[in-house]
């Protein structure tokens, strides 16, 4: 009986544990299982007396609030204070800019999944999806990617004038100024569908809609500044750029040498309290042209002319200098792999007046958070969108290609080769589509500073190796620039958005994680101001709270490991519930083991930039996931849907298990990864990449007609004629639906030598006169073969056109010049 009851009350515990019930339930438990052992006759009466003590006194020791902060917490608050790592201002405003938001849920191991399938996405409104049909097709057709790139190395006239006549520069500014007032998924789709055709194009208008003077203005500035400068911000005859990186300061801002001094000056020949600014700016997008400066910088006050005569250094502090003004110098171009405008500014000794300062002098150090806040609205819009288009056309061009293209008598996307990349793009390809709606949503509803960091790390890294794969896929079609080229410039381009608004190394291994723990975690943030504020009581119900957390994560971490997931829980039924306990389970072990590692490492972690990058890896496929989940969920739930989300949720348990596996193989404490396997993967590591078959049926669908494709593939410029690279092979797409079957028909009586000729024209005279395919047959199989061989065709040129003379050869002459080439 004695031993029943023992086992009993630790299967009771071990349920209490796993649910996560308060502390007075704890002690309450524990006094009934006295009880319980006493009457059973397992305890004698003074064992009983003696239990009962100590029951007492520590349960009156942990609920009772005073007597617990004055014995145990006040020590327990003194040590956190002492190994709490230091934190500069502007590693706070880092962490304080910004909103958490589901990836909160998912760090926290115990995610609520109605939030997420009630979550909206934003939808378009009419103004917006006509913009998309008419306004983005019209700005479109005034592009030719090869001349924007190789000839002119600049946008068209008459592509400017009509960016500034339809307002493609305030897209974000509010209807009330003037401004478009478009939510973040239409700006995200309008960038995305411009990036289709041109990536110049696209990044000319993102830039004024991403991080730059509009956005600061709308957030923090006076009102006389927004009337000052939003017109024209809106009508485009104010081109604005924003100056932050330099020299001498890259991904860390806060090493910027560029200083401003508040000092009094003259402007227009009147005494004025100003600036007097010296900066070196570079990678400037749009400052070749730009009209207006936005400018990051530390701002001193030896003087205390701004009413502080205690504080000299303000910090970075962000102001608008118009472009003309007197020593202002916008440098010569730089070259990033594509054309759009990026270039250089230098000052030396600039006075400006105080009102310079975005948001008036009450903003003066205020910089940095403004940056901040603004950095992940971008995050979550700009380089997404750049990405989502690359993933676009990959999986819908590249799928043409593979169809059309054939090799050893075989079309080859279906070479199991071929089919490892092609696989790839397609479960890449709805991925980015998934990140994209999801997090371009969440940016209108909040400003969540870690999703967006999340975004702009994995699509960007996603775009690398699906325009990778891409270009394995289409050989020389890919590597042959020319008109015809759909693929090159994003080759060379890649490396742009994977460097800006944080290089990606930068974002992996210290903002992730090192913003996601902190900001994202229920007890971590709140015991640090609980620390820095000193307040005793606050930090006393925190640490309670974090240890029981602890217990319940480790516990829920081991059960749904040991359970094989079974006990989590999922809002849906079907073959898609087992990846949500997946989820629910890794978000548990994700949740331990940054409790461990705090407690195990400490202040310590900040510096280990591999280890917090695997967690923030685990983070990230987490939020992915779901993105996935909820994309799925919204669309129509058919067999190629299915397919493509189970591709990528493989994908993602895969990355999360390798992640995991990585960081306990090199955690720093031997006892931690004896525990951490323990607990985390008791019976090892289950995830594997996806499989052949899996693989396979995606990178079939890829050659297909289906409701994915269209989807994946719906803001794609497609208009742009036959003589546009994506036109074409529309157009062959089209062609090849109607006619493939006679092709195919055809193509075996060739393979079979049941008719004769060397050319496809002679061979299907020869089947029309045998009687073995029908003359409207042997039209569409001409026509299919015109199509086909148009899709595999590349440019060339002649030597004085490449030399520079682009008058030397008309764009009709290079390509009519490859179809003298054609022998078959």
């Amino acid at each position: 009986m004695s031993l029943f009851i023992v086992l009993l009350a630790l299967l009771t515990a071990w349920v209490l544990a796993f649910v996560g019930v308060p502390l007075l339930v704890w002690t309450l438990g524990a006094a009934a299982l006295t009880v319980a052992l006493w009457l059973a006759g397992a305890m004698s009466l003074t064992a009983f007396a003696i239990a009962a003590v100590l029951i007492a006194g520590v349960g009156l020791l942990l609920n009772v609030l005073p007597l617990r902060r004055a014995v145990l917490t006040r020590f327990a608050f003194a040590v956190f204070k002492k190994v709490l790592p230091e934190m500069s201002s502007t590693e706070r405003e880092v962490l304080e800019s910004g909103d958490v938001w589901w990836e909160a849920e998912m760090f926290r191991g115990r995610p609520d999944w109605e939030k997420l399938l009630s979550f909206k996405y934003t939808k378009l409104t009419k103004e917006e999806q006509s913009f998309l049909d008419n306004e983005c097709e019209a700005l479109c057709k005034l592009c030719d990617d090869w001349k924007i790139e190789y000839e002119d190395k600049d946008l068209p006239k008459a592509a400017w004038d009509y960016i500034r006549e339809k307002k493609f520069f305030s897209m974000l500014i509010k209807k009330e100024y003037g401004g478009l007032g478009f939510s973040a998924n239409a700006q995200s789709a309008v960038v995305t569908k411009l990036a289709t055709k041109s990536i110049t194009l696209a990044v000319t208008v993102m830039v004024p809609n991403s991080l730059g003077p509009g956005e600061l203005l709308m957030h923090y500035g006076t009102d006389e500044q927004k009337k000052k400068w939003l017109p024209g911000l809106v009508d485009g005859s104010e081109i604005p750029c924003f100056g932050l990186t330099g020299p001498e300061v890259g991904s860390d801002a806060t090493a910027m040498p560029d200083v401003g001094y508040v000092c009094h000056g003259e402007v227009d020949g009147k005494p004025t309290l100003g600036l007097k600014l010296t900066f070196s700016k570079r990678y400037i997008t749009l400052a070749p042209v730009a009209t207006v400066v936005g400018l990051a910088f530390k701002l001193r006050d030896p003087d205390g002319l701004l009413g502080d005569r205690n504080k000299v250094d303000y910090g970075i502090t962000c102001a608008l200098v118009p472009a003309a003004h007197p020593g202002v110098h916008i440098g010569r171009r730089h070259y990033p792999g594509a054309a759009f405008m990026n270039g250089t500014i230098v000052g030396r000794d600039v006075f400006v007046p105080i009102d310079a300062i975005i948001g008036g002098p009450a903003m003066a150090g205020k910089g940095w958070r403004m940056l901040s806040e603004c950095l992940s609205s971008g995050r979550g819009i700009s380089l997404p969108a750049l990405s989502t288009a690359a993933g676009q056309l990959g999986y819908r061009m590249t799928g043409v290609y593979a169809r059309f293209r054939r090799q050893f008598k075989v079309s080859v996307g279906k070479f199991e080769g071929v089919q490892e990349a092609t696989g790839r793009i397609a479960g890449h390809a709805y991925t980015l589509e998934a990140l994209r709606v999801l997090t371009a949503s969440a940016v209108d509803h909040c400003a969540p500073s870690v999703t967006t960091a999340i975004a702009k790390y994995h699509m960007t890294e996603l775009m690398r190796k699906i325009i990778t794969d891409g270009m394995d896929v289409l050989g020389g079609k890919g590597i042959q620039q020319g008109p015809r080229n759909f693929m090159a410039t994003g080759y060379k381009a890649t490396p742009v958005a994977i460097t800006v608004e944080g290089a990606n190394i930068l974002t992996r291994n210290l903002m992730i994680y090192g913003q996601g723990a902190i900001r994202c975690h229920k007890y971590v943030f709140p015991e640090m101001e609980a620390a820095r504020e000193n307040d005793l009581v606050k930090f006393d119900k925190l640490v309670i709270g974090h240890v029981g957390f602890a217990i319940n994560r480790a516990v829920r971490s081991f059960t749904l490991a040991i359970s094989g997931s079974m006990l989590a829980r999922s809002p849906v039924d079907g073959e898609l519930a087992p990846y949500f306990r997946k989820l629910e389970r890794m978000s548990s072990a994700l949740a331990f083991t940054s409790d461990l590692t705090m407690g195990a490492v400490g202040g310590k972690l900040k510096f280990m930039e591999r280890l917090s990058a695997r967690l923030g890896d685990v983070l990230s496929q987490l939020y992915i996931a779901s993105a996935v989940l909820k994309f799925y969920l919204e669309g129509s739930k058919s067999d190629a849907e299915r397919a493509h989300a189970r591709w990528a949720l493989d994908t993602c348990l895969y990355e999360i298990g390798h992640a995991f596996d990585g960081f306990i193989r090199n955690f720093p404490v031997a006892w931690g990864r004896v525990l951490l396997r323990l607990v985390i993967m008791p019976l090892g590591n289950s995830f594997h990449p996806v499989s052949d078959r899996r693989n396979a049926r995606v990178a079939d669908l890829l050659l297909e007609h289906s409701d994915v494709r269209e989807r994946l593939s719906w803001l794609i410029f497609k208009n742009g004629g036959e003589h546009d690279p994506i036109g074409r092979m529309e157009k062959a797409w089209k062609i090849g639906l109607k006619t493939e079957a006679a092709y195919v028909k055809y193509y075996k009586l060739a393979n079979h030598g049941e008719i004769s000729g060397d050319t496809v024209a002679e061979r299907l005279d020869d089947a029309v006169r045998r009687n073995l395919l029908t003359r409207d047959e042997a039209e569409q199989a001409r026509a299919y073969d015109d199509a086909r061989y148009d899709v595999i065709l590349t440019d060339d040129f002649s030597k004085e056109y490449l030399a520079g003379d682009f008058a030397a050869e008309a764009a009709a002459a290079i390509e009519a010049s490859g179809e003298l080439s054609r022998v078959a």
